[in-house]
């Protein structure tokens, strides 16, 4: 099996404008993603992002520096690195492709770089079925919750 990178294809009944803002800001992103997250969706900007209970001893805190920022078009992502600066080398690049399709959009997501942070074997093929299993619960989420911001009344 090919564990080098995840590659999925949504239709949200949103504008590219409406879920580039679900995908970029830490208000939206804590609706669908992670359960915290402060972040400064400009390129070169850092945050993290918080999976559990800020301060829990089980919390999976993860800091992130945005690699692109270009609405309602892209937004491009670096994550999973440890205490020093993401680089291709050091961590995983999430990237959502935005592309107006009908009355919504059309998302191309992929994450990719596994292979390039040396994991070995068995640990890169865990980190890929966790993330694979991770985006496929949470990307129907971002779905369900921009379709939701547009159809509120």
């Amino acid at each position: 099996m090919e564990y080098g990178s995840i590659a999925r294809e949504i239709h949200i009944d949103a504008t590219p404008e409406v879920v580039y803002q679900v995908i970029s800001t830490p208000e939206h992103l804590r609706e669908w993603w992670p359960d915290d997250a402060e972040l400064d969706p400009v390129p070169g900007g850092t945050g993290v992002i918080t999976f559990g209970t800020k301060g829990a001893p089980d919390a999976v805190i993860a800091p992130i520096t945005v690699v692109e920022a270009d609405p309602p078009r892209r937004f491009s992502f670096r994550w999973v690195y440890e205490d020093e600066a993401a680089t291709p080398t050091n961590s995983l690049l999430v990237t959502f492709d935005l592309e107006p399709s009908g009355t919504g959009t059309l998302v191309r997501f992929t994450e990719e770089g596994f292979r390039e942070k040396g994991w070995e074997a068995a640990v890169l093929e865990e980190a890929y079925r966790e993330h694979v299993d991770g985006w496929n619960f949470f990307l129907p989420r971002l779905v369900a919750y921009a379709e939701r911001l547009v159809s509120a009344p």
